[in-house]
């Protein structure tokens, strides 16, 4: 499938507003709308490549502001960081929820945007456990809890971020779609 200009130019946009959003300092953590992205490009894009690349190069694109931002000294946190493979991964197994969604159906939409965090949360502070990530909980069933009440406020502004973000994406794109039907049958008048 071939994406239209305005298509390109609206995908492209929502990339690098999203990036810089995700890497504003002070945003709350978790709460940024890659989430979204990845069931949102799932469920809209037929072009699956496309579905895949939305969310991964906004990622690309807000860890290389993070990066920049670090290197200045005006945040601590660093753009790039080991297990930053797996993450993009885990970023890109997320748009195969959105394959899953009616992008009509507000329920699906819903089920999506919550199924997308938690698929998240569950695998990355798995990941986070084996690797010794984070505060480097022990390799023990203490541990092992300790890692997931951890994320547990990453996780909580990671679902809120999903449900906004997914209701302006797919709302917007409903609108727009409307919008656009509604001037095609005008014209066909």
């Amino acid at each position: 499938m071939k994406l239209s200009k305005h298509t390109l130019i609206s995908f492209l946009l929502l990339i690098v507003i999203a990036a810089i959003y995700r890497a504003i300092p002070g945003r709350p953590w978790g709460f940024a709308p890659q989430f979204a992205m990845a069931i949102f490009g799932g469920a809209i894009l037929k072009d699956k490549k496309m579905a895949f690349i939305l969310p991964i190069f906004s990622l690309l694109v807000s860890d290389c502001l993070y990066q920049v931002l670090y290197s200045f000294g005006l945040t601590e946190i660093r753009g790039f960081y080991g297990g930053q493979v797996e993450n993009y991964l885990l970023f890109a197994s997320l748009t195969v929820v959105g394959f899953y969604i009616n992008a009509k159906n507000i329920p699906s939409i819903i089920k999506g945007s919550l199924a997308s965090p938690s698929i998240f949360f569950i695998l990355s502070n798995l990941f986070v456990w084996i690797g010794n990530g984070g505060f480097q909980r022990g390799k023990t069933v203490t541990g092992f809890i300790q890692t997931y009440i951890d994320g547990i406020p990453f996780y909580v502004n990671s679902v809120l971020a999903t449900m906004v973000f997914s209701t302006l994406l797919f709302g917007g794109h409903h609108l727009m779609s409307t919008w656009v039907a509604k001037g095609e049958l005008q014209r066909a008048k």
